[in-house]
C-alpha cells in the first residue's frame, strides 16, 4: 500500500484544512501541518468541514518547514505550484510521498521552490487562472496518486441498490 502524506505549510483558513482532513480520511493518508497555522485547532469551520472523522486522522505537527523535514527525512517529497513546469498528471509518485501546499494567499515560497523544482507539479489550468482552492488541489494530487498507484487499498467497488 502507498503510504501517502499531505503536507500543509502555514495554512491560512481552516475550512480547506478541514477538507482537506476529509480528503485525508478517504485516501488513508496522513496530514503534516507546518506552522503558524492562521486559526485554532478548536475553530468550529475546521471542525465542521472535516466532519467527525478530525479524530481518526493521523496529524502532525511541526513549528516549522526545517522541523518538518527533520522529522521526516525520508520519502519523496513533491511540491505544488503553478510555477512549476511538470503537469501532475506525467509525474512518477513514489510509495511514501509527501504532496507539500502552500498557504492559501501565497502558495509556496520561491526559494523552496528553486531548491526542488525537479520536484514540482502543477494542475493544467486555463491561461490566466491564479490558482485552485488549496482543498481541490489537495484533492486532485491524492487522487493521482491513488490513481498511479492502482487505488491500492481503496474500495474501489460500490453497489447500487433499488427497489
Amino acid at each position: 500500500m502507498i503510504n501517502l502524506n499531505i503536507v500543509l505549510l502555514e495554512p491560512e483558513i481552516p475550512q480547506n484544512t478541514g477538507n482537506i482532513g476529509r480528503i485525508c480520511k478517504a485516501m488513508g493518508a496522513a496530514l503534516h501541518l507546518i506552522e503558524p497555522l492562521g486559526f485554532s485547532m478548536e475553530d468550529k469551520y475546521l471542525r465542521r468541514a472535516g466532519m467527525d472523522y478530525w479524530k481518526e486522522l493521523n496529524v502532525s505537527y511541526y513549528r516549522d518547514y526545517d522541523d518538518f523535514i527533520s522529522k521526516n527525512p525520508d520519502g519523496q517529497k513533491v511540491f505544488l505550484s503553478r510555477k512549476a513546469s511538470h503537469r501532475c498528471d506525467r509525474f512518477t509518485y513514489e510509495p511514501g510521498v509527501y504532496l507539500v501546499f502552500g498557504k492559501e494567499s501565497m502558495g509556496l515560497p520561491d526559494d523552496l521552490l528553486m531548491k526542488n523544482k525537479d520536484s514540482c507539479v502543477r494542475v493544467p489550468m486555463t491561461e490566466g487562472t491564479r490558482s485552485l482552492n488549496l482543498a481541490n488541489a489537495a484533492a486532485i494530487l491524492s487522487y493521482e496518486v491513488m490513481r498511479q498507484n492502482g487505488f491500492t487499498g481503496l474500495q474501489v467497488e460500490g453497489t447500487i441498490t433499488g427497489s
